[in-house]
């Protein structure tokens, strides 16, 4: 039987909670009278002055605290979280990329979540299929936002069809009560070829376009491929013809969508512009990189902070060599900023090095999604220099170990040499190039995003 109230794992010293004397293993059973359903419960009832907390502690004692935080937080830290259960997917999407995972690898790596709540702490992307009356009020009720929504399509019968869900069509009604509640969104379609692309496409971004700007954005990402799809919907990868029709259709509702709202909306994802052999659009055309976890911009964000970092340093004489590790999405871009800093930089090397995924497939390309496995095989005997970069985007959240388990230690030892982690930045990268020491790694955990309930 699941005990009441919400664990506490930690308490940070010298804070309000440490004060109260509250502790690991107590339990926060009610604020104000009222049971914890979650996180956003915790903190919308702490934003306030004062708030009476029933706890339960590790002894079984029962205390009720008159707490004057003055908005303050408490520093308590729960045992999950998100101070509930993860909520798995009802979907069963034609294109879902857990269903092209391999067996034996972590238990993690297979659970399928499309947890509302997940979408305002992490920025996960969720089809709403999973949401009752209860939660739509309680989003519009605390003021939460953005939530990012998987659409896909707007066409309620072939969503339903895409999603293996016969409700997914019916829950595209919620759009219109987070419009009318001016809950701030953001959109998400992975495109199939011959789904729901072309006409299909054209109709989702004309809905969707209705709800700007209280919806702020929607990318066109191009559905991932692994080689492990066996009894799975037949999908095709995009040609270049393809993708050049896409980014047209895109560009002209972003022309349209400019000029009747000064936002730009629909953007096509990098990996478009890399299959069409185009060049990736200006600065400005981002609408301030709304998407960028969706590969939106990457590239070009990449390549400003690149140029912008160089150009305020001077070259030196120092001599240096290193590498940098990548995959085929980005490999040529990464290559021109290398070179652009072995130019400035003369007598310090890096090598770059382009590895294939071949664990998951040849049309899977982007760094997100290598092994170490991979980086092993393909890295062993090349001129490595004294140390190895390696994006943090390779790496299990939080921690220092790839998709396949394998860590950086591992790596190191089975490359010999030390491998350091780069955040994503260009500024992040350049600063590694020239000054990060050996084995240092330059990772940081993520944080759990604030919520606004203003």
């Amino acid at each position: 039987m699941q005990k009441k109230g919400h664990l506490i794992l930690s308490v940070d010293p010298g804070s309000i909670a440490d004060q109260l004397e509250l502790a690991a293993g107590d339990r926060v059973m009610k604020i104000d009278g009222q049971e914890l359903e979650d996180i956003f419960d915790y903190q919308f009832y702490l934003n306030s002055e004062s708030i009476v907390m029933e706890v339960l502690k590790a002894n079984g004692e029962e205390w009720e605290l008159e707490i004057d935080h003055n908005y303050e937080d408490l520093g308590i830290n729960f045992e999950n979280g998100l101070m509930s259960e993860y909520r798995s997917c009802r979907n069963k999407c034609i294109f879902c990329f857990i269903d092209q995972m391999p067996p034996g690898m972590r238990e993690t790596l297979y659970f399928k979540d499309d947890d509302s709540r997940l979408s305002f702490l992490q920025g996960n992307y969720v089809t709403l299929t999973n949401m009752s009356e209860k939660d739509v009020d309680r989003i519009i009720r605390f003021h939460l936002s953005p939530i990012n929504i998987s659409v896909h399509t707007t066409n309620p019968e072939l969503r339903c069809k895409m999603l293996h869900n016969r409700f997914a069509g019916e829950s595209l009604k919620i759009l219109d009560r987070l419009w009318e509640a001016g809950t701030p969104m953001n959109g998400q379609v992975v495109l199939c070829k011959g789904i729901n692309d072309g006409d299909e496409l054209e109709r989702t971004i004309a809905d969707l376009s209705r709800y700007v700007p209280c919806m702020e954005s929607l990318s066109v990402v191009p559905v991932g491929l692994s080689k492990y799809r066996e009894g799975l919907y037949p999908l095709e990868p995009f040609t270049k013809e393809d993708a050049e029709e896409t980014i047209d259709r895109i560009e002209r509702w972003q022309k349209k969508l400019y000029e009747a709202h000064g936002t730009h909306f629909v953007h096509a994802s990098d990996e478009f512009y890399i299959l069409a052999g185009r060049p990736v659009p200006e600065e400005s055309r981002y609408d301030g990189y709304i998407q960028l976890e969706n590969g939106v911009g990457m590239i070009r964000l990449l390549a400003e902070e690149v140029a912008d970092a160089l150009e305020s340093r001077e070259g030196d004489e120092v001599c240096d060599e290193i590498s940098l590790a990548t995959g085929v999405l980005a490999y040529d871009y990464m290559k021109k900023h290398v070179e652009a800093f072995n130019a400035r930089y003369p007598n310090r090397r890096v090598h770059l090095y382009r590895i294939e995924n071949r664990f998951f497939g040849e049309m899977i390309t982007v760094a997100g999604l290598i092994t170490g496995q991979d980086l092993k095989e393909q890295l062993v005997g090349k001129n490595l220099g004294r140390r190895l970069l390696l994006p943090e985007v390779m790496f299990r959240s939080g921690e220092e170990v790839f998709l396949d388990d394998m860590t950086r230690e591992e790596l190191q030892n089975a490359l010999q040499v030390p491998v350091n982690i780069v955040k994503s930045s260009g500024y992040d990268l350049i600063e590694a190039f020239l000054h990060a020491e050996e084995g240092e790694s330059t990772y940081s955990p993520y944080e759990l995003k604030e919520i606004d309930y203003e």
